[in-house]
């Protein structure tokens, strides 16, 4: 049997003899713009045909869509699979929907997902995007709606911004391995190009050496992903260094870091808090399953993302204040790999 067709405005008008201006105002609430004689009749054709609105016209007809737009970077990376759940939970509890644009690490498309984005009406913007250049700070970009910038600043680009504590979880686990007795420090890295938490993180890092000088010392290394012939290099090097007597342990900018630098210990043969102490920022479910459990620095990716969308509800609702930027705190999870005995 053939299902009857969802009853539109136009039969609804229709029906009761009026046009789908007067429906549209008896729909939005507005009978006092209507007669009795006229509210009444359309009443009962809604009723009849059993009308219900769109809700999606109706958010629209008040200038609002009910709709989020959020950009992230890389939607293979666990951190903004995490944001992402904690941004979509808030946005629902406050009566909104999400619509995702994954970048996929190509800078190119960020004007391309604005666009789209706006194409769907949608309220405002919470961006993790990559965090480089200036095509976002054009106040055309953004088609006059507000935005929450998550993990990643803008240069220029005035808006509220929600992240990770990077200097305060740096000296955190920098601070850890130095007490454990580690003494020689290689930081591994995504490459910085120009992107905030890794460059706060990287000066962070820096920092802490200085603070321990001359007992610590430390290097940095970026890691582009296909230069594993490279990475096992300074991992080697960074072993010779222990073997005169000092601690040596690895830091890992985030958790696509810490997979390369899990396969690099294999292929070496070396395991974790034996040949190398290790701290990774990121605390994927996997990280205790990997030889005695990988020391990390997890970040609240969940309060992450429902603060950037409660940063953004707080603006449509009319909030004017001066940009905010929220830091909040990593949690040190130590594990066997900054506590095991190195040999």
């Amino acid at each position: 049997m053939k299902k009857a067709a969802r009853a539109t405005i136009a039969d609804v008008a229709r029906e009761a003899g009026v046009s789908k201006a007067t429906v549209s105002r008896f729909l939005n609430h507005r009978e006092r713009l209507l007669s009795a004689d006229i509210a009444a009749r359309v009443e009962a054709a809604v009723a009849k045909l059993a009308y219900t609105p769109s809700p999606m016209a109706q958010a629209l007809s008040h200038g609002r869509s009910r709709l989020i737009g959020l950009i992230v970077a890389d939607i293979t990376n666990p951190y903004s699979v995490a944001v992402l759940r904690g941004a979509e939970k808030a946005c629902q509890e406050a009566g909104y929907l999400v619509m995702l644009f994954n970048l996929g690490n190509d800078a190119e498309r960020e004007h391309e997902a604005i666009d789209a984005l706006a194409g769907y009406q949608v309220d405002g913007f919470i961006l993790n995007t990559l965090g480089r250049g200036t095509g976002l700070v054009d106040p055309d970009a953004l088609h006059g709606k507000p935005a929450v910038l998550v993990d990643r600043r803008h240069p220029d680009m005035h808006t509220d911004f929600v992240s990770l504590d990077n200097r305060a979880a740096m000296k955190a686990a920098c601070g850890h391995l130095v007490e454990g007795g580690y003494r020689e420090l290689l930081y591994i890295t995504e490459p910085l190009r120009g992107v905030s938490s890794r460059r706060e993180r990287t000066a962070a890092f820096g920092d802490c050496i200085a603070a321990h000088q001359p007992r610590v010392a430390g290097e940095v290394f970026e890691s582009s992903g296909d230069d594993t012939d490279a990475l096992d290099a300074a991992l080697q090097a960074l072993r010779k260094r222990a073997k005169r007597g000092r601690r040596a342990a690895v830091l890992s900018g985030n958790a696509v870091v810490t997979l390369r630098v899990a396969s690099a210990m294999a292929r070496l043969g070396w395991q974790f808090g034996v040949e190398l102490g290790f701290v990774g920022f990121d605390d994927p479910e996997w990280a205790p399953l990997i030889g005695p459990g990988l020391s990390t620095i997890a970040q609240p990716t969940d309060a992450i993302g429902r603060a950037a969308a409660t940063c953004l509800i707080e603006r449509l609702k009319g909030l004017e204040s001066p940009p905010r930027q929220i830091l909040l705190p990593g949690e040190l999870m130590v594990r066997g790999s900054s506590t095991a005995k190195a040999v």
